[in-house]
């Protein structure tokens, strides 16, 4: 398995990238003074293969993000019809995150992965309304692991698209704390009712303990939703994961185009994830029924970029 390792030559921060495993960051240890934070969990030898794709790491979510129902969906008259492959029978997590990518550029602290439906997975083409391509770039900045994306349709016809990502991060950050003393906090108002972990098209108010607004122990939760309404006053807004005993956090940065904010707690595992997605669980028939969603199209030849940032540092005041 080939493994591109990325250094900070600052800093001596690393990130680990799984080229073949669908693009996966699955490590990112962060320099931070004379501290190491070991920022993203995985499973014990995920690089080797043979794990669960969406289990470790960064896993990329895209041309949509979670589930579709039942993995049928109709766009411009067509039925589609995708593997399905979770407990209630939904297909889940795009196209992308199970297969190889082809490294297309690379330096000691960056690397870029591509990803084109017709020519990495041709088998699943007949999947999607189009072709897609999707490039991304990693790239270590001291304490700050950037990620790019690039969304292209190669194709004649308008593309149907959602991205997330699912990154898992590591609980507590530093050995000598406790996942008691950490916190998670979103600034998210609402959460997208859910059904069999599926929106039925309702959003609801933010109850006393689905509020994470100003911070919660993430022992006290117990999370699987998807959280919407962000609250956003300028060009970015932070996530936050607070270890108040070691003084140390880690900011999860996006742009507003990442409306939706899933917040998922392993059971039996020291690590929360904070997934941004550009839009919510089933985003497809959302949109097909009338309820604004975020579902995006992207006329031919065009391109969109977007991005997200994780740092890792000590609490700030």
């Amino acid at each position: 398995m080939s493994i591109v390792t990325l250094t900070d030559s600052q800093t001596g921060s690393t990130a680990r990238i799984a080229p073949e495993l669908g693009f996966n960051c699955f490590e990112f240890r962060a320099k931070v003074g004379d501290r190491e934070i070991d920022v993203l969990d995985s499973v014990p030898d995920f690089e080797t293969g043979g794990q669960r794709s969406s289990g470790s790491g960064i896993p990329i979510l895209f041309p949509f993000p979670n589930r579709i129902r039942a993995g049928k969906f109709t766009w411009e008259g067509r039925e589609f019809s995708l593997p399905v492959s979770d407990k209630f029978g939904n297909a889940i997590h795009g196209l992308c995150l199970d297969r190889p990518w082809r490294v297309i550029a690379q330096g000691d602290d960056f690397v870029t992965g591509q990803f084109q439906l017709s020519v990495d997975a041709p088998n699943r083409r007949t999947l999607w309304p189009t072709d897609f391509t999707i490039e991304v770039d990693y790239e270590l900045l001291g304490n700050r692991l950037r990620a790019n994306f690039r969304v292209i349709n190669p194709s004649s016809q308008p593309l149907p698209w959602g991205l997330g990502t699912h990154p898992y991060f590591k609980l507590p950050l530093a050995t000598t704390s406790r996942v008691g003393a950490c916190l998670i906090e979103v600034p998210a108002a609402q959460r997208w009712e859910l059904q069999d972990c599926l929106p039925t098209g309702e959003r609801r108010e933010l109850d006393e303990e689905h509020d994470l607004r100003f911070g919660a122990y993430v022992d006290t939760v117990q999370l699987d939703d998807v959280y919407t309404t962000v609250q956003c006053e300028g060009p970015q807004f932070d996530c936050l994961i607070i270890d108040e005993e070691a003084g140390l956090q880690i900011t999860l940065t996006s742009p507003p185009i990442f409306r939706e904010i899933v917040v998922f707690t392993p059971p039996n595992r020291a690590a929360v994830c904070i997934e941004p997605y550009t839009c919510p669980t089933d985003a497809i028939n959302l949109q097909a029924g009338g309820i604004d969603c975020g579902w995006r199209t992207l006329a031919p030849g065009a391109e969109f970029h977007t991005w997200l940032d994780i740092t890792a540092g000590p609490v700030l005041a």
